[in-house]
């Protein structure tokens, strides 16, 4: 029974099975007895259920199960035979045939690709590197100041980070519009709560100050009623609050978790919360031009059974966010097409990785492992507690072994590529906006 490749996808195979009717007949017959002895039917004993009867009732039901064990085997040694390396589960064709004595089936499956992984010498990945220095730190302070921010009224005008409240009435050709008017409505200036344009009318007045001005709705707007078109607010600014920074002095570095309020203990804190921070982005943004390297070396047919079982994963997952966010499933039903790149790229990797790690052995290792948890142990409160709860039981530390074979594996690929490294700014780095 050789497995034939066929012409639709490169990695799908066809191999003939041929089931001998006698062992089956004979399979069936000892299964029907089997199952008689346990049968309660009324008006017979226990297990005195005449065969006939049993083969009348169950006979189709113990055929069917016998013929899938009979192709299951067959299929399983057929494979085994030749080597193959089944991918997902294969589809079962009865085949037509004269034969009184056999009967012919086809097994049609696809087998995972065989490769070597590719070269590596031309890749190019640049390093982002970034020293967390005092003016890193500062900057990390001010934010968390800014996240405790309070404000105080004031008599000047209105200018960004303050805080408004305001009436506002919009129209459109004369007519209040839906979801143009409100009272009291606060909001603070440059943090994009409202248009742009609407920001800019509300700068610069005084608490009391009133403005009418047009105002002109982005294309793209999500009410498609309003986009593109030009309306005229009447606005008046009702109470204008200055920002009020908290000092940066034992009460601040309190509420930062400090017991003690000591300020340098604090500093000493953020900054090694920050460097961990600075490593894990890094380390993060290394990553996805290390896979995006190996998936460019190694351009491999994947298996669509794979594809589609990892479709199925990422729809559910999907489904059981939407859940915990208080969404209703049926209401957005979900397209397996919206999930296929994603499904595409994470088989393709899969593939690759395992190839790598096998070949390169950058399996884990219980030294590495031990570090990483004790590592990621020193974000907690408690260190030692979360390495005792991860050693507690073997199987959570399957998610760390992953992470350290990821790892092997970034530095095995850096160690053949070729690698500049490149300062980064700290705010691109964390994200923010200018």
């Amino acid at each position: 029974m050789e497995a034939t490749p066929a012409k639709s996808n490169d990695l799908e195979r066809r191999i003939d099975l041929s089931i001998a009717i006698a062992d089956v007949e004979k399979n069936l017959d000892e299964r029907l007895k089997r199952m008689g002895r346990n049968i309660k039917m009324s008006g017979f004993r226990p297990g005195k259920v005449p065969f006939s009867i049993v083969k009348q009732q169950y006979g189709e039901q113990a055929r069917h199960e016998v013929l899938s064990e009979a192709l299951d085997r067959a299929f399983g040694e057929a494979v085994a035979t030749q080597n193959l390396r089944v991918a997902g589960y294969p589809r079962i064709e009865p085949k037509t045939t004269e034969s009184t004595s056999h009967l012919e089936f086809s097994a049609i499956f696809e087998v995972y690709p065989e490769f070597t992984p590719g070269d590596l010498s031309g890749a190019e990945i640049e390093r982002p590197v970034l020293e967390v220095g005092d003016t890193e730190i500062d900057e990390t302070i001010n934010i968390l100041r800014k996240q405790r921010v309070s404000y105080e009224d004031t008599d000047r005008a209105a200018a960004k980070e303050d805080r408004v409240v305001i009436d506002f009435l919009g129209k459109k050709d004369g007519e209040p519009f839906q979801g143009g008017q409100a009272n009291d409505y606060p909001f603070v200036l440059g943090q994009g709560m409202m248009l742009p344009e609407f920001e800019k009318a509300v700068e610069g007045l005084k608490a009391g100050g009133s403005k009418t001005f047009d105002m002109t709705f982005p294309e793209d707007y999500f009410a498609k009623d309003l986009a593109g078109q030009t309306v005229q607010f009447e606005i008046t600014v009702k109470q204008v609050q200055a920002a009020k920074l908290p000092e940066i002095d034992s009460e601040f570095a309190q509420s930062m978790g400090i017991a003690d309020g000591d300020v340098a203990k604090m500093r000493e804190e953020i900054a090694g919360n920050l460097k961990r921070e600075v490593k894990r982005r890094i380390e993060a943004r290394l990553k996805d031009q290390v896979m995006d390297a190996l998936l460019k070396a190694n351009p491999i047919a994947i298996p669509n059974a794979l594809v589609e079982m990892e479709v199925q994963r990422l729809m559910q997952a999907a489904r059981q966010d939407m859940e915990q966010r208080g969404m209703k499933v049926k209401d957005f039903p979900l397209q397996p097409e919206w999930f296929a790149e994603q499904a595409n790229r994470r088989v393709s990797l899969g593939l690759v990785l395992a190839e790598v790690v096998k070949t390169e052995k950058l399996q884990a290792k219980p030294e590495q492992v031990k570090t990483l948890v004790e590592e990621t142990a020193q974000s907690y409160e408690h260190p030692e507690e979360v390495v005792r709860w991860y050693y507690a039981q073997p199987q959570r530390l399957t998610e760390v072994e992953g992470v350290v074979i990821e790892n092997n594996v970034v530095e095995w690929v850096l160690s053949k590529a070729k690698v500049a490294d490149k300062a980064v700014p700290f705010d691109e780095l964390m994200g923010k906006k200018a």
